[in-house]
């Protein structure tokens, strides 16, 4: 089969693989659109041995697990396997796919994984957020619109943070109470702070907390460290928490938590924002685009027919 493979520099190439073999636990499925994220980027500078990207797809079951779990021959799914999805064909657990309605698009579900799965699970982890002020970073990538929607329609008061007003628009459509393009403009205080950018944004926007809010940290796009300094707690956040989060570190599966996106998609209560859809013989140039922030949202890649 082909699949997407590491190639130099930081890009891929198309090659011939051999094709998966599925575990008793997993199925096999026909991939037809997959999202390419940030994240997989920085790993194709360095990709470890024997691994291949992709872990955002949607498609089609041809082979149903052995064991008797998860969908049926024929079903359209979405999935989140660890690796591999950039290619014609994945298998994948099923605790990490859910069925696809008809009401929902292939292309819509493939932008849900990853992105969709961080927003509903760090809003879990703020816990109760309707009444509270919120600030968020980096907000005009996949991750931000799902987390403003979801928030807004929670009940939360939201302010973006943007790098420019055309990226910021979209989210106020979808329920921002405020657009910044800088942290210090934010005007605060804030319950909470969603910061994904890390570098010398965090401080910024740690200072814009009350006292005793709470500052989730799930990224570090500026892939730049973070110094802070124990007596800038005292100008305001202070007894400020600042909590580590990983969007896999949940006790609830997967699958459970992609059904609940497919359903908040199919009810028109989340709405998947995909700046880009484009054949998958196009996934370098998608690359360079999102290293260098051309791309709103996600990247959605199709596959031709098999």
């Amino acid at each position: 089969m082909l699949a997407m493979t590491p190639a130099e520099p930081a890009t891929v190439t198309r090659a011939d693989v051999d094709p998966p073999m599925p575990r008793p636990h997993e199925a096999l499925v026909k991939v037809a659109a997959y999202c390419v994220n940030r994240g997989e980027t920085f790993r194709l500078e360095q990709p470890p041995a024997g691994w291949r990207p992709g872990k955002d797809i949607a498609g089609l079951v041809v082979q149903a697990a052995a064991d008797g779990s998860g969908p049926a021959a024929c079903a359209r799914v979405v999935a989140h396997p660890s690796a591999g999805g950039w290619a014609q064909y994945v298998a994948v657990p099923t605790d990490a796919l859910a069925e696809i309605p008809d009401a929902v698009a292939t292309t819509t579900a493939a932008a849900l994984p990853l992105a969709g799965l961080t927003a509903l699970r760090l809003l879990r982890t703020a816990g109760a957020v309707a009444g509270r002020r919120i600030l968020l970073t980096g907000a005009s990538g996949g991750v931000g619109h799902y987390v403003v929607e979801l928030a807004a329609a929670a009940g939360a008061e939201i302010t973006a943070v943007t790098a420019s007003p055309e990226r910021g628009r979209r989210l106020v459509e979808l329920g921002a109470a405020g657009i910044v393009h800088d942290v210090d403009a934010a005007p605060g205080p804030f319950d909470l702070v969603l910061e994904s950018t890390g570098g010398p944004a965090l401080p910024r926007a740690l200072a814009r907390l009350a006292a005793r809010g709470t500052l989730i940290w799930f990224g570090q796009a500026s892939r730049t460290p973070v110094t802070l300094d124990f007596f800038d707690f005292f100008a305001g956040p202070e007894s400020a928490a600042i909590r580590h989060f990983h969007y896999l570190d949940s006790d609830v599966a997967l699958a459970d938590d992609l059904v609940t996106l497919v359903r908040l998609v199919a009810t028109g209560r989340l709405h998947p924002e995909i700046g880009l859809v484009t054949d998958w013989a196009d996934t370098a140039d998608v690359l360079v685009q999102l290293r260098n922030r051309r791309i709103r949202g996600n990247a959605v890649l199709t596959l031709e027919e098999q």
